[in-house]
């Protein structure tokens, strides 16, 4: 079982032991007689409202999820065009400096991964690439001027995808609407734990699913907002980082045969 699988077992798992939390909850009103809540048409209608609200949401983070996924096979692209620069040059002037930029894009490359897992800060991987800017501000004598527009080109398109990256991961998809929807989520099972409704299997049961239903939503909704949530080992839906890892080897092969 990979990792992954074991992450959305991990995401149902921590939902139903929540809904068995609630369970006991009601189990325990009961017994104290507690349960003042009738259910009726109006306390249909907010679980219908509430379950428009997180649809609208979900529908909101799964496009920006989709968004997400091209960015770690765009930021391979532009590793792998700056990098395919460097070694013409190497290949054909036998440039020092080029050999460095190699080097240094293999270094950029292993620290993007440490960086989508939050163990480098944003500012030393843009200080890496002003670092490969300058090497190609060096290359000026060596090559032609179509090379260092490529290679400037490539470099800033790099830039501003770790950027974006950077802008989605930390900001959260209308954060007043997640708000809304976990007060009414809340206030929605704790009206379903003090509603009385007979015969009593029938109320445990419609809890545990309504309940469940509710929170899993609300969950799977925090955990999509943050497609590069690698940090977070119980965060069960993150983007693949196998096109980086993927170039990473590539340039790995090609340096050791330098």
């Amino acid at each position: 079982m990979n990792t992954l699988n074991r992450r959305n077992i991990w995401l149902v798992v921590k939902t139903f032991i929540l809904v068995i939390i609630l369970i006991g909850i009601k189990l325990i009103l009961h017994f104290f007689g507690f349960e003042v809540i009738s259910i009726n048409a109006l306390f249909s209608g907010i679980v219908a409202g509430n379950v428009f609200l997180m649809g609208f949401l979900l529908s909101g983070v799964l496009s920006d999820f989709k968004e997400a996924e091209k960015i770690p096979g765009e930021i391979s692209s532009n590793l792998s065009a700056i990098y395919d620069e460097f070694l013409t040059i190497y290949e054909n002037k036998q440039s020092l400096i080029a050999k460095n930029g190699m080097l240094q894009m293999q270094k950029l490359s292993e620290d993007l991964v440490q960086w989508f897992h939050k163990k480098i800060k944003t500012r030393i991987i843009l200080r890496q690439i002003r670092g490969i800017n300058h090497l190609v501000g060096e290359l000026e004598n060596e090559t032609q001027a179509t090379f260092i527009v490529r290679l400037k080109n490539e470099a800033t398109s790099l830039k501003k995808t770790i950027i974006r990256t950077d802008t989605i991961r930390d900001t959260d998809f209308i954060a007043s609407g997640y708000l809304i929807a976990t007060i009414v989520t809340l206030l929605l099972c704790l009206g379903l734990t003090l509603a009385k409704i007979e015969p009593y299997y029938e109320s445990l049961f419609f809890t545990a699913v309504i309940s469940f239903l509710m929170i899993f939503l609300l969950v799977l909704i925090h955990d999509l907002d943050n497609p590069f949530n690698y940090s977070n080992k119980f965060s069960a839906e993150n983007v693949s980082l196998y096109p980086l890892e993927r170039i990473i080897e590539d340039i790995k092969e090609n340096n050791s045969n330098i």
